[in-house]
Order: structure tokens, then sequence, then C-alpha cells
């Protein structure tokens, strides 16, 4: 963690000079906060299995993801969190963790290691303000632009200043100055650890009785010269949006609008400008929730619009094709179906993706879980994923060199055991 960026270093004084405030002593003593905290747990194994196209072997990956975690007791308004994370491969490694070098087989981006995930020193500055200062989990929103990538086992957190105020009626103001964005491959990654100066503004407004608005301005700076494409990962990325659920005739309608605009920003050497649109609309009724979706990421054949920072595996279907926005864009348009039933959590989805630039085919995809929580402390899940190609001319000629192209075929299964305490 780059404790000494300037940016952090003001942000620290910040929080000294908020130490003046007078605050609510939770603790008697500072050795009282720092004796009687909180220890936070997880220990989570997954099998995944991946057979692609185009690569003859399949990968078998076996790992275990262990945190374990302390937070102090409060005094005096602060807090501090300290949590490591270790990622351990269970018999052999038949597969492309990215890092390992086994490059005959398919990826599955769970690298072995150990790190600091999340180390934060936190400040109740009384007006309903709290502010983190240190490496840390930052989600906004559904995770489309801002997340923490917590189906990985290497979860992604941010080296930043965060101020969330909530002064304001039914209104939560998120502000956060990114440095450093420690992504799932790993600090011994090329892509691993992203130098940045990012801010990101998120403003949500929960007043209205049909559902929520959210304003957001994203500004990434990338300041990583080692990351393809390294300055054209700089962009602005400007965007509300509207999500709510409303009773109607013995259902609850689910409905959620969003658009957003992508720009070269910084250091960019780029010119663009791509759109990105989400409609959704469902309903939940006897206990089956069913959702119609679109969602497009725009691209005119040179640029595309990209979410680096996002939680990439909740989008564009489970078999993970489309970490990296086609040059073309995408239009995603789904149906998800899913019901809990005597305590098991069953979901299905089904995508079909085409390009926004040229409209032609990429592919279909069916995504199937099964979740099971045993008791608060252990849950179980089976998911798989199966992403079937359109060998049509044009995917061909726009993707056929590259092994991951959209026209190739990707099954993948997932089996989890998950223990939190």
């Amino acid at each position: 963690m780059n404790t000494h960026h300037p940016r952090l270093r003001a942000a620290g004084l910040v929080l000294a000079m908020l130490a003046a405030v007078p605050q609510v002593q939770a603790a008697g003593s500072l050795l009282d906060a720092l004796t009687y905290g909180t220890v936070s747990g997880q220990l989570r194994y997954r099998y995944e299995w991946v057979d692609q196209e185009g690569i003859a072997n399949k990968a078998k990956a076996s790992t275990l993801r262990t945190q374990l975690g302390y937070l102090t007791d409060s005094y005096q308004g602060f807090n501090a969190f300290l949590q490591f994370e270790n990622v351990a491969a269970i018999g052999p490694a038949h597969y492309n963790s990215t890092t390992n070098g086994k490059t005959t087989y398919p990826i599955v981006s769970d690298p072995v290691g150990t790190e600091v995930n999340q180390a934060f020193l936190s400040y109740e500055a009384g007006y309903g303000t709290t502010l983190k200062l240190g490496r840390q989990v930052i989600i906004l929103d559904n995770q489309r632009f801002v997340g923490n990538v917590g189906w990985r086992q290497n979860e992604q957190s941010f080296d930043a200043f965060n101020l969330v105020n909530k002064s304001l009626p039914d209104t939560q103001i998120t502000y956060a100055y990114v440095a450093d964005a420690n992504r799932i491959t790993g600090d011994d990654a090329v892509n691993g650890d992203l130098r940045m100066k990012t801010h990101l503004i998120n403003v949500a407004y929960s007043g209205l009785s049909v559902g929520t608005l959210i304003g957001y301005d994203y500004l990434l700076h990338d300041e990583n010269q080692a990351y393809l494409p390294t300055v054209a990962a700089s962009t602005q990325t400007l965007g509300l949006r509207f999500a709510g659920k409303h009773p109607l005739a013995g259902a609850t309608l689910l409905y959620t609008a969003e658009y957003a605009k992508q720009s070269d920003y910084a250091n960019n050497p780029s010119n663009y400008d791509e759109k990105y649109a989400l409609g959704e609309f469902g309903a939940l009724f006897n206990g089956i929730t069913a959702k119609l979706g679109y969602e497009k990421l725009g691209g005119d054949g040179t640029h595309s619009l990209q979410t680096p920072l996002a939680t990439l595996h909740a989008f564009n279907g489970w078999a993970d094709k489309f970490l990296t926005t086609p040059k073309d864009g995408i239009d995603d348009a789904y149906l998800s179906v899913g019901k809990k039933l005597y305590g098991v959590e069953l979901l299905a989805s089904y995508h079909d993706f085409s390009s926004d630039n040229l409209s032609y085919d990429y592919g279909t995809e069916l995504d199937l879980s099964v979740g099971k929580k045993i008791n608060k402390s252990l849950s179980l899940l089976f998911k798989y994923a199966s992403y079937s190609g359109d060998k049509n001319a044009t995917n061909i000629a726009q993707n056929g060199s590259k092994a991951a192209s959209p026209i190739n075929d990707l099954d993948k299964v997932w089996l989890q055991a998950d223990v939190t305490f």
C-alpha cells in the first residue's frame, strides 16, 4: 500500500484534525479499544472445472481462500481494521492462474499467494460523516463500475481515502480518492496493481416512494505504464441510475434503468465517447423472481466502453467471456428466473450476445446455480455456465485470432463450500 502518496498524506491530515472534535467514547481507553475488538474470518473452498474450445487441456482448479480480520472497538470515533488473505492450491494446479505459467490450460484467475487485503483507519466525524483511510473494499451500487470482485478468491481492494456523508435526508454522498487498485491477479501479475489518481463520486437519493435515484461521476486516471493499454485506461464515466420496486395485484414489480457516457480523460491519447445503457424489468410472484433485461456497452470498432474496476463476473454471463469489452461493444439481452424451494436457492439465466457496432451475433449462454445455506456459518453452492459462440462470418473475421474470442465455446462448473465467522 502506497502510504507516501501525497493525496493520501493529505487525507491523513484531515483525519488527524478531525480527531479534535468531541466524540462519544465507546472504549474506556485506547488499550481497551485494541483489546476488545472483533475477529472475523472466512474459509472458502472451490473446485472450478473449465472446458474451452481451442485449448486441449481442461482446467481443474482446487483452491482455498482464507481471510482473517480484526476490527478494533471504537475509541473517540476511531476504528482500525486489518485483514489478511491467503489463496492456496489444494492438490495439483491444473489451471492457468495468469501467474503460474501454465498457459496450456484455460484461465482460472485465482493465483496463490498471501497479502494484506484490507488495512484502514476509520473515523466517525459527526454530521453523518464516516471517513476511511487505507486499503479497503469499495462497493458502489450494483458493482457495475466499482466493486470488490468478491466471486474470485483474491478479493479486489483499493488504497484510498473514502468519505461517506448521510447528513441530508434520504441522501448518501460518497467520495473516494483511489491511489492504487489491488486487482484479483495479485501483485505478481503485470496488471495486478494499478497506480491511479482516480476520483469516485456517487450520490444516492432514496426519498422517492418508487425507488432510488443515483448520479455518479467516475474519473479513472491510470498511471501504471506496465499495464496495457496503459494511459488508454484513463476514462470519465458520467451516469444516472434508477432502481426500485412497487407492489401490484399480489405481485411486486421490479425495475431498473441506467444510462452513462464514457469518454477519454486525463492522459488518455484517444478521443472517443461511448454509451452505457441498462433496462431491466421483472416481477416477484409466489416466490418466483423473473427478470427481462438489456444491457449495452458501446463500441465503434476502435474504442469500446470499459469497466476495469467492476465486479465483472456478475455481468454478461458467468462464463466470463466479456471481461474486456470487445472493440465492437456488447448488446446483452437476458432473461433470469429464480426461486427458493425448501431452503434451496435456484437460479437460471439465458443471455443472447451481439455486437453494438455492425450488429452481428457473438453467441448465447446458459447459466444455472443451486445454493443452500446450511446454517449461519456454512453455505454450499453449485454453478454451471455454458457459452456457445456463433460461427457467423463477421464474428470470425472480427475475433478469430484470439483463443478467448467470442467465437469459441466455453463450459464451466463450480462446486463451493463457504464457512464464515
